[in-house]
């Protein structure tokens, strides 16, 4: 579990297929501390670290993952958002992510607003309804606060420090970033389409 307060951004180092393919991506922090075994957050996408190279931990991906989130697309120099997972005791700076990418956000527009700069992403169809005003949303890995909603769109503004931490500063109109859900917001949909529909 997460809190979408990004810890550092990694680099990937190198990426070989080995039936899955493995990812060993360069992280700021102590590659030594996290366990094998551990969970690190990498561009909001919960992966287990199997492994370690110097500076970097290696990460295997499945098909499915491969096919369901940008990690397809990743190449040798890609910069990642990385946290690590929760402690008990820590401060929740955000909100709690799972690391479990619900689909694909399309950022449509970026301009300046004030000293930030709004984003307007539009989400997918069948999750529209999870974005709330006021809610939280995690795109690539970053807990965002939206701000409004108009059909599938829907805007966040991105302070200075964001941008400078994270690798919001590198997205321009038409790229997709992992999208997650708040997980209220998923029981409450889910709940809803059981009243609805009845069991099964």
């Amino acid at each position: 579990m997460f809190t979408g307060i990004i810890t550092g951004v990694g680099r990937v180092r190198a990426i070989e297929d080995r039936g899955d393919r493995r990812f060993f991506i360069e992280v700021p922090f102590d590659a030594s501390a996290p366990e094998l075994g551990a969970s690190v957050a990498c561009s909001g996408v919960c992966l287990t670290v199997v492994g370690r190279e110097g500076g970097a931990l290696a990460f295997d991906v499945s098909a499915e993952t491969l096919s369901k989130t940008t990690l397809g697309r990743w190449r040798e120099g890609t910069r990642v958002n990385l946290e690590r997972s929760l402690k008990l005791g820590d401060e929740l700076g955000g909100h709690l992510v799972y690391g479990h990418v619900d689909g694909l956000a399309r950022l449509i527009e970026r301009r300046p607003e004030g000293a930030s700069t709004r984003f307007v992403f539009e989400a997918p169809e069948a999750l529209a309804g999870l974005v709330a005003p006021k809610g939280s949303v995690a795109l690539d890995g970053i807990s965002l606060t939206v701000n409004e909603v108009e059909g599938r769109r829907f805007g966040v503004n991105i302070i200075p420090h964001t941008l400078a931490v994270t690798t919001l500063a590198e997205r321009g109109p038409g790229d997709e970033l992992h999208f997650e859900a708040d997980m209220l917001a998923r029981y409450v949909a889910r709940q809803l389409a059981w009243r609805q529909g009845g069991p099964g």
